[in-house]
């Protein structure tokens, strides 16, 4: 039940839309001085009055609507503070759940999609702790898009052309074993590489040997084909257990080499439209009126380069999936290159350009790890990272609940869960140094912590078993329950906000203070064994906090175990 849309909608003066007024609402601080408050100080540029005038204005249209869901309104200073009928307002939700059976329901199609490149792992290549961030952002933006009613394109850009694989190629006809490669994986091609480029320090004719490799696949030379379709075949089996593992799916693999045949007619469009030009031998296009360095098509000697790839992958993209919005899910080091992309598309004419969104993110790094590489194999795998994460995960759960049924199941959820939410907990574009010790805390801001609040609510419902009562919201009304009621009605809000952001650690954020607001409740609103109807009613709103933990936190790739 979105309370501040009833209320928007009432007050919004003439030239004042009502999203404005929406956007505008926020939950009060300070829970006795009102449910809701609207800051009027953004109003007075298009109302031409003081703060105050205006909270007062509105205070008076609040109070003239006769509206059952508001108790009371109060000016203090330039704010209007609202004060909800409680009882009415809990009624209301509770009918709505009943309506739409349960609190959090997944919206309808919209007929519109949304393309999301995120992960993208080379191949190859070890699947890493600096790829968790792309991976359970973009994960997570698929999750959401989709409970809003969109049309999800999960796109897995992989890293599957380039030199690098001319050089891997070398390395395992030189000193490759199929039988360690068959059993180690990833592993060995990495040890390959490394070797490579240590090699290479001394004997220079091995770079040399690299590029021609690389030649013969460009000119589909069968062994060339072969040996590099075992590389790929080999990282994505590795790849996909960890994708299963963090509950992150994709519905394309269409990496940097689909888009080979694909370049041409965006090249040949750009010459046309006369965008090209020449620059030491390269082809660009000149940016350096819109403050850019010029963004390059084709090397010297013809070759092409990522920027000629992604613009072949989003008119592709806009062709085949006629996207509402194309998000890269990609570090902010690459601000400048999309940047470039999206300046180059709508240069070409594309008016759809504006929809392509670059979704940047910070680093991660592990406690007591420097930087990674590589070419030195200095790498952390993500699959190590979540197998430490689970083990202690089992050792805490050994020492807190040691029979617990199916332990392993709950350690891996809680241990995998700990790694997910330490990466989606703070906003993206932050810097990510991550510490199992602290993410795998059952209290604080952690995802065990939700987890736990989550399992007791289930176990409160199971302790409880059936009583024989009927609702009664004004049970509601006072404020450790009313906190939640608010926070409940609130959930399809704070989604949509997350979407519009682009940012699911707006949802983090959101079930962190529905967690903290159940358990200042649960210590002081005792539930079993009360009068029958205040017992149910407690009950009924206990249960819609564990409906919204566990929807919350599969929004965020995380389960929520009944019991832990």
């Amino acid at each position: 039940m979105d309370f501040k849309r009833t209320i928007a909608g009432l007050i919004a003066p003439e030239n004042v839309g009502v999203d404005e007024v929406y956007a505008a609402l926020a939950p009060t601080p300070d829970i006795t001085k009102g449910d809701v408050c609207l800051p009027c100080f953004k109003f007075s540029k298009a109302l031409r009055k003081s703060p105050q005038a205006i909270a007062e204005e509105l205070k008076n249209r609040l109070d003239e609507s006769g509206c059952d869901l508001i108790e009371k309104s109060a000016v203090e200073g330039g704010y209007l503070n609202i004060f909800y009928n409680r009882s009415k307002a809990a009624e209301e939700l509770f009918a709505e759940v009943k309506r739409n059976g349960g609190a959090v329901v997944a919206k309808e199609q919209s007929g519109k999609t949304v393309c999301i490149d995120y992960s993208s792992i080379n191949i190859a290549k070890p699947f890493h702790i600096g790829h968790l961030l792309t991976t359970v952002i973009g994960g997570s933006l698929y999750r959401i898009y989709k409970y809003l009613g969109y049309n999800a394109v999960g796109i897995n850009h992989l890293g599957d052309w380039g030199t690098q694989f001319g050089k891997m190629i070398s390395a395992y006809l030189r000193w490759g074993d199929d039988a360690d490669i068959e059993k180690r994986g990833v592993r060995a091609l990495l040890d390959l590489y490394v070797r490579f480029h240590a090699e290479a320090e001394t004997d220079k004719a091995l770079e040399a040997e690299g590029r021609a490799w690389f030649k013969k696949i460009e000119d589909g030379d069968p062994q060339a084909l072969e040996i590099f379709g075992k590389f790929k075949d080999i990282t994505l089996k590795e790849v996909k257990r960890v994708y299963e593992r963090l509950g992150v799916e994709f519905d394309s693999y269409a990496g940097e080499s689909f888009y080979n045949d694909k370049m041409q007619p965006v090249i040949d469009d750009l010459r046309n439209k006369g965008l090209l030009t020449e620059s030491e031998g390269a082809t660009v296009v000149d940016l350096e009126k819109y403050g850019m360095p010029p963004c390059l098509i084709l090397k010297s000697d013809g070759a092409t380069l990522y920027a000629t790839r992604d613009l072949a992958a989003a008119v592709y993209r806009k062709n085949h999936y006629d996207f509402y919005k194309n998000l890269y899910v990609v570090a902010y080091q690459q601000n400048l290159h999309f940047r470039q992309i999206f300046k180059v598309l709508e240069l070409m004419g594309y008016d759809w350009a504006k929809d392509c969104v670059h979704v940047a993110f910070g680093m991660v790094s592990l406690e007591g790890q420097g930087a990674l590489s590589t070419r030195k194999g200095n790498v952390v795998f993500l699959d190590d990272v979540l197998d430490a994460a689970v083990q202690k995960a089992e050792e805490v759960i050994d020492g807190k609940n040691p029979d617990l049924e199916n332990k392993k199941q709950i350690a891996a959820e809680v241990g995998v869960g700990a790694v997910v939410f330490g990466a989606l907990s703070s906003g993206r574009i932050k810097d990510l140094s991550f510490s199992l010790d602290k993410a795998l805390s059952f209290e604080g801001e952690t995802a065990p912590y939700l987890q736990y609040t989550h399992a007791r609510c289930r176990s409160v419902a199971e302790r409880a078993g059936e009583v024989k009562g009927k609702f009664d919201p004004s049970v509601l009304r006072d404020d450790d329950a009313f906190t939640l009621v608010r926070l409940i009605g609130e959930f399809d809000k704070t989604v949509e906000t997350a979407a519009e952001k682009y940012e699911p650690s707006v949802i983090s954020r959101y079930l962190l203070d529905v967690a903290a607001a159940y358990n200042r409740f649960y210590l002081n609103c005792r539930i079993i064994g009360q009068a029958p109807d205040v017992s149910y009613t407690r009950l009924a709103l206990t249960s819609l906090v564990a409906e919204v933990l566990e929807k919350g936190l599969n929004l965020l790739l995380i389960k929520a175990p009944d019991k832990m």
